[in-house]
């Protein structure tokens, strides 16, 4: 969500700006932008859209500055509009800003009154006149301080000046924010990823850090101006991680490498040889634990919802579930005694890292569950287990659906394990089933052909429900959420159970409802609720491992999945779905990578 790149370099810098804001595509925007010193001015130049038509804009009329920022926005205050579009330039100042400043209309009142004339509607552009305003009477350091100290809210900046034109300053309060080093050249960016394709040595700015960089040094200041030394790491090597390879898309790729995803999980974390979990360096000791609160936000909340059915089904512990923007404002009872696990694809989720940075600040014990190890949110946290997906470029995410139930669902195993809350060959036989995980996913995805065909039911649809029990509810909860971010056809997922409270008014001729129906020990009640559905003239699609012809011939299609342990089944039953939202927005020709509105780190409150 917003992508900032900043370059200070002995050379032109304008292709590479381009090339890492073509890296943040992943995180959603809908306008593009870019500002050098060019002849000792600030030459800003901005469009609504790609950073293909930036690149198109800068074809026509280059910009050859050693020094520039640029920008991806996703539309916060204001419209997506060219002016809205970042940078936000005075004569003195160029600025890029991920975040939102929360007191920015009490600020531009107070700016308009000294006679600065605001050109858009965001935020952002309060901090350019501030900053101008301050070097009025201020030298460059004390100029930031003093704008910063009037900003309220979370902020990842990116600044340049006409006066001071061998700088790149970035700030940040909330929002992520990274540094990159190269020869003659220093990099700023609002993630590790953006600069990938020029350094992998990565330094991370914590909360209230300034950082000043030149093309041959970097400079760090903490929040209370002192100046710092900040520990820079190494980042692994992934290759043709931007690769679609013969796939149409990214996410038609990440689908169908949920396979790998799984067999790479389970390689990290289960020794099959001494049928052993490698689980190490607990924040709090699992015998220990009063309770365990799993918190997430959108897919990863799903992923929270099955772990509480495995953690109450292997464990003894008490388990509560909460979504990030929820927990944060509510007036939580602490116990030291109680583990706090956090999920994020990102690691950056704003929600989930102000939810994380509470529990903090009361000294709780944090685990967190990320795709990106270098994130904010498993640096911030006492423990980190990885899910080891790789990088995800499909906005609405999928493998990492898949890493993160997993890595859950060995986190339940273990630590069922080391409380004896299950015997020891309960213990071996869960081990055992994984091993077979990866070849099971891998049959799944061969219902492509099928559900293209089924696909074609939902074009016409004013919607669609989503039915489970069990652990299948949450699977129907996010198999809604799939096809409402790739279709933006209106979906819910339900409780099977509750149907008859309210949801079965909303049935009616024609009407999808794909019912989840493991045969499991919900398995009858499910089918039950599903002749409900047929009675009154929904569709169905029935996706089971049931090999039995007891089905009603009314089904409109029915998906087998293959058969395993039933707390395994959540992992089946998420790929027909995944293919099904995919192949409905396939054909209503939808940008599937990056489906509109949506980011794939949501970096704002």
């Amino acid at each position: 969500m917003c992508g900032i790149i900043g370059i200070a370099s002995n050379k032109s810098v304008t292709a590479n700006i381009i090339q890492s804001l073509k890296r943040l595509e992943y995180r959603g925007y809908d306008s593009a932008g870019i500002a050098t010193i060019v002849n000792g001015n600030i030459d800003e130049k901005k469009c609504t859209g790609r950073v293909d038509n930036l690149e198109k804009i800068l074809f026509k009329n280059p910009s050859n500055g050693f020094l520039g920022i640029g920008h991806v926005r996703w539309a916060t205050h204001g419209a997506a509009s060219q002016i809205n579009a970042h940078p936000h330039s005075s004569e003195e100042v160029s600025v890029v800003h991920n975040g939102i400043i929360e007191n920015s209309d009490e600020l531009k009142k107070n700016l308009e009154k000294k006679g600065y004339k605001f050109k858009s509607q965001t935020d952002t552009e309060v901090i350019t006149f501030l900053l101008t305003d301050f070097l009025k009477d201020f030298n460059l350091i004390n100029a930031i301080n003093k704008t910063l100290e009037k900003l309220n809210g979370s902020f990842a900046l990116g600044i340049i000046f006409k006066k001071y034109n061998d700088i790149v300053v970035g700030a940040r309060r909330g929002s992520p924010l990274a540094v990159g080093y190269g020869p003659e050249e220093n990099y700023l960016g609002s993630d590790s990823y953006a600069l990938k394709s020029m350094t992998n040595k990565i330094t991370y700015l914590d909360d209230g850090d300034v950082c000043i960089l030149t093309n041959n040094k970097v400079e760090f200041y903490n929040s209370k101006n002192k100046k710092v030394n900040k520990e820079i790491l190494m980042l692994s090597d992934d290759k043709n991680i931007a690769e679609k390879g013969d796939y149409k898309d990214f996410m038609s790729k990440e689908i169908n490498e949920q396979n790998i995803t799984a067999k790479t999980c389970i390689k990290e974390y289960v020794d099959q040889l001494r049928k052993e979990i490698n689980l190490y360096n607990f924040p709090v000791k699992p015998e220990e634990i009063k309770k365990i609160v799993l918190i997430g936000c959108g897919t990863a909340y799903h992923s929270c919802i099955a772990a509480k059915y495995w953690f109450e089904e292997f464990t003894n512990i008490s388990i509560e579930i909460d979504v990030a923007s929820e927990f944060r404002y509510r007036k939580i009872k602490f116990h030291k005694k109680n583990l706090y696990v956090f999920v994020s694809q990102s690691g950056e989720t704003a929600d989930t890292l102000a939810a994380l940075d509470l529990c903090k600040k009361n000294n709780m014990k944090t685990c967190s569950i990320v795709n990106v190890v270098e994130s904010s949110i498993a640096r911030s946290s006492d423990f980190v287990l990885p899910i080891h997906a790789g990088p995800e470029i499909g906005v609405a995410s999928t493998k990492a659906f898949i890493g993160q139930m997993l890595v859950l669902y060995i986190l339940s195993i273990k630590i069922s394990e080391i409380r004896k809350d299950i015997n020891k060959a309960e213990y071996t036989k869960k081990i055992n089933e994984l091993k077979n995980l990866p070849d099971l996913i891998k049959k799944t995805l061969k219902f492509q052909d099928k559900i293209q065909v089924i696909a074609k039911d939902f074009l016409k649809a004013k919607g669609a429900i989503f039915l489970g029990r069990g652990l299948s509810f949450p699977i129907a909860l996010e198999g809604a959420l799939k096809l409402k971010e790739l279709s933006y056809l209106h979906a819910e997922g339900y409780p099977a159970g509750e149907m008859k409270h309210g949801p079965l008014a909303l049935i009616e001729e024609g009407l999808p409802v794909v019912i989840l129906a493991p045969k499991d020990r919900y398995y009858e009640k499910t089918i039950s609720n599903m002749q409900e559905v047929i009675a009154r003239g929904g569709k169905v699609i029935l996706i089971t491992n049931e090999y039995n012809n007891v089905i009603s011939e009314n089904v409109r299609s029915t998906l087998k999945i293959p058969n395993t342990d039933d707390h395994l089944t959540p992992f089946l039953m998420t790929v027909p779905l995944q293919l099904l939202a995919y192949h409905v927005a396939s054909l209503k020709n939808c940008n599937i990578d990056k489906p509109r509105n949506l980011a794939k780190s949501v970096t704002v409150e």
